[in-house]
């Protein structure tokens, strides 16, 4: 049979292309993470994404702990992509801590992963989502993408990543794997590399802002210390 009996032109098979397209444009706007980074939505259907509250992690995790020895719990929430769960997200920070001094104070974002991701495409996701909140100089984006592909691992299902986002100085981040063994990533330097990476979550300008709220400890199954 000649191969052009097998038409790609007709309805079907166009929508078919499309939606299919439309599906690996979600996906991998999903491959952030810091992925199934909150901040993707824009970048794929945004109907396929939403967030919801997270239930309260039974202890703070050993790797938050490494990174800020005194966290409590802030605020969870989870990312889900057509129903299925991407990862919880966590936020840890001093005893005293209040959401009106987010950037003044050092605080942990943890994302428990329910999917593999691989690193790079995570750095490469994180710099196209740190540029939604302003500009960034040529010389920021080779810098920041050349670190973060040194220090984002690939995660499988059932990993955890923690940052610290330290203002003013920049942020060191902590490899939990599914089997409980902890690792230290590494960290980067630079409050402003920072402050854009952590706003993807928690900025004002976050397209996710249940998700900001959430972590925030409105609206979450954690209680705001």
């Amino acid at each position: 049979m000649p191969e052009t009996s097998m038409s790609c032109n007709t309805p079907w098979s166009s929508r078919d292309r499309a939606a299919t397209r439309s599906m690996a444009a979600a996906i991998a706007a999903l491959t952030l993470a810091l992925a199934g980074d909150p901040a993707l939505a824009a970048s794929g259907p945004a109907e396929l994404l939403s967030a919801a509250p997270a239930a309260a992690p039974r202890a703070v995790p050993d790797g938050v702990t490494r990174l800020l020895p005194e966290a409590v719990a802030v605020g969870a929430g989870t990312l889900r992509f057509w129903g299925l769960t991407i990862y919880h997200a966590y936020l840890y920070a001093p005893p005293d801590w209040r959401p009106d001094a987010l950037g003044q104070a050092p605080v942990v974002l943890e994302l428990h992963y329910q999917r593999a991701f691989k690193g790079a495409d995570i750095a490469r996701r994180s710099i196209e989502e740190m540029r939604r909140a302003g500009p960034l100089t040529r010389d920021e984006e080779s810098a920041w993408l050349s670190a973060m592909e040194r220090v984002f691992p690939d995660v499988r299902a059932g990993d955890r990543i923690a940052g610290l986002w330290q203002p003013g100085v920049g942020a060191r981040f902590v490899l939990t794997r599914a089997d409980g063994s902890v690792q230290s990533l590494g960290s980067i330097d630079g409050g402003r590399f920072a402050e854009r990476f952590f706003g993807i979550w928690l900025a004002p300008t976050t397209p996710e802002p249940a998700l900001r709220q959430a972590l925030l400890g409105n609206g979450s199954g954690v209680s705001r210390p």
